[in-house]
C-alpha cells in the first residue's frame, strides 16, 4: 500500500497563552513521532550549532531569492536578521511519511494556510482572557502597558479562530497535549486523506 502523506500540524494562538510550553510538552513524550520544523535564518551559527538540525543557514542574498521565489511557508525580520520555514524541507518530510510539528503566530499561520490548505490548524486559546493577562503578568518581564495591549491583541487574534480547524484550550498543560495528539490520530483517519490510498489498492496499483 501507498505510504501516507504525513500531516502538517500547525499549533497558534496568542501571544501568552503558553504555545511555546505545551509544545515543549509534547517533544518530551516517548510517544511523539512529529517532526519539529527546522526553521531558516540569516544569522551566523552559535557555537556547537549544525546546519540543518539547529537551522538552515543561509546569506541574506539566498534568503531574499527564496522569498521572491516562494520558498518560504512564511518568515519576519527580526533584529536585522530573516528568519523563516522553508518549504522544500516541509513538503519533503511530509512526502517521507512524516508529520511536521509547525509552533507559529496567528499571522504566520494565515501565511501557512494559503500555501498547505490540506494542513492541520489547531489554536491554542486561553481559558479565559483574564488567565492570559495573569499568564503575562506572572512572567514578571513586561510592563503593565506592554501586557494591556498584549491582551488587546489577544482579543483581535482570538476573532481569527475560524481561520482554523480545531480549538484546544490550555487549561492544563498535559490536557492541552492529550487533545492534540488526539485530534492527529483523528485526522489521520479521516477519509479525504485515506481514500486516494485504497482507490489505488482497488486498481492493483499498490
Amino acid at each position: 500500500m501507498h505510504k501516507k502523506r504525513g500531516l502538517l500540524i500547525v499549533l497558534s494562538g496568542p501571544s501568552g497563552v503558553g504555545k511555546g510550553t505545551v509544545r515543549k510538552e509534547l517533544f518530551t513524550q516517548p510517544n511523539t513521532n512529529y517532526e519539529y520544523s527546522v526553521s531558516m535564518t540569516t544569522r551566523n551559527p552559535r557555537e556547537g550549532e549544525v546546519d540543518g538540525a539547529d537551522y538552515f543557514f543561509k546569506s541574506r542574498d539566498e534568503f531574499e531569492q527564496l522569498i521572491k521565489e516562494g520558498g518560504l511557508l512564511e518568515y519576519a525580520e527580526y533584529v536585522g536578521n530573516y528568519y523563516g520555514t522553508p518549504l522544500d524541507y516541509v513538503n519533503a518530510t511530509l512526502d517521507a511519511g512524516r508529520d511536521v510539528f509547525l509552533e507559529i503566530e496567528v499571522v504566520g499561520a494565515a501565511q501557512v494556510r494559503k500555501q498547505v490548505p490540506d494542513g492541520l490548524f489547531i489554536f491554542l486559546a486561553p481559558p479565559s482572557l483574564s488567565a492570559l493577562e495573569d499568564r503575562l503578568i506572572g512572567r514578571g518581564t513586561e510592563s503593565a502597558d506592554i501586557i494591556k495591549s498584549r491582551v488587546m491583541k489577544a482579543r483581535e487574534e482570538l476573532e481569527m479562530m475560524n481561520l482554523y480547524d480545531y480549538v484546544v484550550e490550555n487549561d492544563e498543560v498535559q490536557n492541552a497535549c492529550d487533545r492534540i495528539n488526539a485530534i492527529v490520530t483523528a485526522e489521520h483517519c479521516r477519509r479525504e486523506r485515506v481514500e486516494k490510498i485504497y482507490k489505488q489498492m482497488l486498481k492493483g496499483d499498490y
